[in-house]
């Protein structure tokens, strides 16, 4: 009995090619290295015996690889050396396939067998490998205008089926065009692997506009769910173009350059890269001299302004710009320490020379004051003078020059008298005007030193004043001398006894010189003594007169006759 059943199972097997029965081709897709899932494609059959699976070689001969028994629910594998140890079968006979390899896209066919009929299913099996991202290999250090520049090659790596590279200016597809893109592309199988590589080269004529452009190269592959493309990364390249035109700058300290300043000129080509070499023309220099970008000058002279050139060193696009060195210069006459007299005049002028037009300001201690003039000078008209002018548009342009006056002058001397209320005292005042600041001293007849004063105020410039305060018992002459190194001046006061009301009187008389002095010096001591011979003429007459009284009492005892004679004497005192 097992005998014929074996012989019906091969009959039916060697019949299968006759009874066929198909449903149509299926597809299965799978990445690469994943597992690969083979669904039988119909619906399991009533009678069914086993299931096998098979494979069919190019040459349309079969292979097979697995096969369940429905009867006693147990898989097996064929000896198959490729796919040992990564098949596997379910009970509603898919096929599973791990690691899936290029090598694995086949026909493969499902076979379910019953007592009477084989029933095929085909299924045809699609491996897919994602492409690396692409590299943009061999790149330039720069893009030259006016010429085909390789712009580098692109390559993908690995992918299954093979891809497509396209390249990219700024997000937008490079097409081919003469003279200006040229692409080439090659694919490389690996043999082994069965993946493909694919690369392409880009040759571009570069412009100006391609500064700071962004070149992309992308790989377009399939996979199970459609085409996907992966971009490289971005390619940026310095852009070199010739040099067309040529400008020239002032570099100073400041907007403006003025005399004394330290100041580059340079020259700047806008070509990619800049030149490096140039020729200047200075004014007077026509055959110009040569140099790198920069030709400097140092402490820069009002006769260096002009115009100045640059040029490449084949002499094309000069370029030119105008130096103005500004300056600025200013005379006092006279300046620097003056000393003139009281009431002589004084011519001053200040004249500037400069770049441009410019005022004069003038200065005493600080404080602005037109130009001065001086034609009859006083002690007022000391202080010190300054001239000041500078140029609004130079920053830093600003000159100044001094003059220190001194007026100078004889002293001058002024007293006066006036009785205090306390009626003990007399007070005495003195103005003096001089400069250099005369000394004063004060004497009295009464005194022998000099009389103390106050602390001198100042009235006015070169006028001083100060008071000295005396109690005289007796009429009494004041003596004052005001002395600087120009000369001297002495003045007297005749002041009453503080029982007696002063008068004003002439202050005396002024000496302007050392003899003058002394001639007053020798009156004022024969005043004296003067007045002691006739005090001691006094003195007698007094005590006579008190003798001669006294008689007179006695012998006539008249009280109204003493009277008269008492009152007859007072008179003579007076």
């Amino acid at each position: 009995m097992a005998a014929s059943a074996g012989s019906l199972l091969s009959v039916c097997v060697l019949c299968a090619a006759i009874l066929r029965t198909g449903f149509g081709l299926h597809t299965a897709s799978a990445v690469y290295g994943e597992t690969i899932a083979i669904p039988c494609g119909q619906d399991i059959v009533e009678g069914l015996l086993f299931g096998k699976w098979k494979y069919e070689k190019n040459d349309g001969t079969a292979v097979f690889v697995a096969s369940r028994s429905a009867v006693k629910n147990k898989f097996s594998f064929d000896d198959v050396p490729e796919y040992n140890g990564r098949l596997n079968l379910s009970e509603n006979y898919t096929l599973f396939i791990s690691g899936a390899r290029i090598s694995d896209e086949k026909r493969f066919v499902c076979m379910l067998i019953t007592a009477d009929n084989v029933f095929e299913e085909p299924t045809v099996v699609k491996v897919f490998k994602p492409s690396s991202k692409p590299e943009i290999l061999n790149q330039p250090i720069f893009l030259e205008t006016g010429k085909l520049n390789k712009v580098g090659e692109c390559v993908s790596k690995d992918s299954y089926p093979d891809g497509n590279i396209t390249w990219y200016r700024n997000g937008k597809v490079l097409e081919p065009r003469d003279g200006v893109v040229v692409i080439q592309s090659t694919k490389e199988r690996n043999a082994t692997s069965g993946l493909h590589s694919v690369q392409s080269s880009l040759q571009y004529m570069a412009t100006k506009d391609d500064i700071d452009a962004e070149f992309t190269c992308a790989v377009t592959y399939h996979m199970p769910n459609g085409q996907i493309s992966t971009e490289s990364d971005l390619a940026i390249f310095d852009i070199y173009y010739p040099t067309e035109k040529v400008t020239i700058q002032v570099h100073s300290p400041r907007n403006t350059v003025k005399e004394g300043d330290n100041i580059t000129l340079k020259c700047i080509g806008n070509g990619n890269p800049p030149p490096q070499e140039f020729l200047f023309y200075p004014p007077g220099h026509d055959e110009g001299i040569i140099g790198s970008s920069a030709y400097p000058i140092i402490d820069i002279r009002r006769n260096a302004s002009g115009d100045y050139k640059c040029s490449l060193l084949n002499k094309n696009m000069i370029a030119s710009t105008t130096v103005t060195v500004h300056y600025l210069d200013l005379s006092l006459t006279p300046s620097g320490e003056v000393t003139k007299k009281v009431g002589e005049a004084l011519s001053v002028s200040c004249i500037p020379s400069a770049s441009k037009n410019v005022s004069v300001t003038w200065l005493k201690n600080h404080k602005i004051l037109p130009q001065p003039s001086f034609k009859n000078l006083q002690y007022q008209d000391s202080g010190l003078y300054e001239c000041e002018t500078y140029l609004l548009e130079v920053d830093g342009l600003r000159k100044k020059e001094t003059l220190r006056l001194t007026v100078e002058g004889n002293p001058r001397l002024k007293l006066s008298k006036k009785a205090n209320s306390d009626g003990k005292t007399k007070t005495i005042t003195y103005e003096v005007e001089g400069f250099p600041k005369p000394e004063v001293q004060c004497t009295s007849n009464g005194n022998g030193g000099f009389l103390n004063k106050t602390e001198e105020t100042t009235l006015s410039n070169g006028k001083y004043s100060a008071k000295i305060i005396i109690s005289p018992e007796e009429n009494v002459t004041v003596v004052c001398s005001a002395e600087n190194k120009l000369g001297k001046e002495v003045r007297f006061l005749n002041v009453s006894a503080i029982n007696i009301v002063d008068r004003d009187e002439p202050n005396g008389r002024s000496e302007d010189n050392n003899d003058h002095a002394k001639l007053i010096v020798g009156i004022v001591v024969g005043l004296l003594l003067a007045a002691l011979v006739a005090g001691l003429a006094y003195w007698l007459y007094m005590k006579r007169s008190s003798s001669a009284s006294k008689h007179v009492g006695k012998e006539l005892g008249n009280t109204e006759e003493n009277k008269k004679l008492e009152e007859n004497n007072h008179k003579s005192e007076a």
